[in-house]
């Protein structure tokens, strides 16, 4: 399948609280890459990856890490230090989709459907009573409470309506003990959709999926990757119209954030009264490559199997190659 057999180092792990859910991504990816024809090896993202990496004569980098370090650009940042290619988006694009407060404020600008919200940082005493009085005052709406930096729900907390300053406190307090910001927000009720951008060759909208999660109260960890306990409809049920218009706004979503090669972006579908309405979460810059995962399972809707997949990736940022440098210019005389 490949046209050039490459040697690709597939980073996994990190210290982050996704790090399993990497691991097993890694495992994924390395099979698809050789099944496609190429020569994978599974380094671990530790202090001794840069030396593994210098020495390893690797063609292409795909880095298949979530969280902190390796999703945030502190990785991409290495890779560009030893100037090796790399599957994904560049370190701006990855530190802004992992900060959800930054992001939010760049799709809001870029005219996009975000949910309407606030950010709390660490140790605001105020936070509380101030997310109450704008997101929950009416008792009608609920909130969501979430890490700013951090991804597969976890740390999430969904209050229904209702709910007090004093419940909002809890829920910012055990935020922050996670991150150092949390993103409180209207609580959209309606159908869980996700759609994946392909930014290879050229760039497109894979077909959304719904996720179903009937065991759980929205889709949680547990839900993302206990085999069993998700379901999901791909391509979702919306509409041609509902359809190209969660496309349309993944794919915006996409630019407004500079990522490139493929991301994932999370949405709502409908809210209270309105069936139609599209909310934008957030967009995921290395999505999950497990077996349950979202975005290798839409890739195959489209006609792309999971070696298929990876081989356009990694062939695509080798052609890509390294950034580029400019050459140091000389002190004036």
């Amino acid at each position: 399948m490949a046209s050039r057999r490459l040697s690709v180092a597939v980073i996994q792990g990190g210290p982050s609280t996704e790090a399993e859910v990497s691991r097993a991504s890694a495992i994924g990816v390395a099979g698809a890459l050789r099944e496609s024809g190429h020569q994978p090896v599974r380094l671990e993202l530790d202090a001794f990856l840069s030396e593994s990496l210098r020495t390893g004569g690797y063609d292409v980098v795909f880095p298949v890490t979530h969280g902190a370090v390796g999703e945030d650009g502190s990785l991409q940042g290495l890779l560009e230090v030893l100037e090796l290619p790399y599957v994904g988006s560049d370190v701006l694009a990855s530190a802004l989709g992992m900060h959800k407060r930054v992001a939010r404020v760049l799709f809001a600008a870029a005219g996009l459907p975000v949910a309407r919200g606030l950010v709390a940082a660490r140790g605001d005493e105020s936070a509380a009573e101030r997310a109450h009085a704008e997101l929950a005052a009416d008792g009608v709406g609920g909130i969501v409470v979430k890490p700013s930096s951090h991804g597969s729900a976890i740390g999430v907390a969904r209050l229904e309506p209702g709910v007090t300053s004093a419940e909002i406190a809890r829920a910012l307090e055990a935020v922050w003990e996670l991150d150092a910001f949390a993103v409180v927000e209207h609580f959209a009720r309606g159908r869980e959709v996700t759609c994946g951008v392909l930014d290879a060759a050229e760039t497109i909208a894979l077909p959304p999926t719904e996720v179903h999660s009937p065991n759980d109260a929205f889709y949680t960890y547990e839900a993302r990757y206990a085999p069993g306990r998700s379901r999901h409809v791909c391509p979702a049920e919306l509409g041609p119209a509902l359809t190209r218009r969660v496309q349309d706004v993944a794919l915006l979503a996409h630019r407004a954030l500079g990522c490139r090669d493929l991301s994932r972006v999370d949405f709502v579908v409908g809210d209270d009264g309105a069936p139609d309405a599209v909310t934008l979460l957030e967009v995921n810059t290395l999505p999950g490559m497990t077996a349950t995962s979202l975005y290798p399972e839409a890739a195959a809707a489209h006609g792309l199997p999971m070696p298929a997949l990876v081989d356009a990736l990694v062939s695509h940022a080798f052609r890509r190659g390294a950034a580029a440098r400019m050459p140091a210019r000389p002190l004036p005389r």
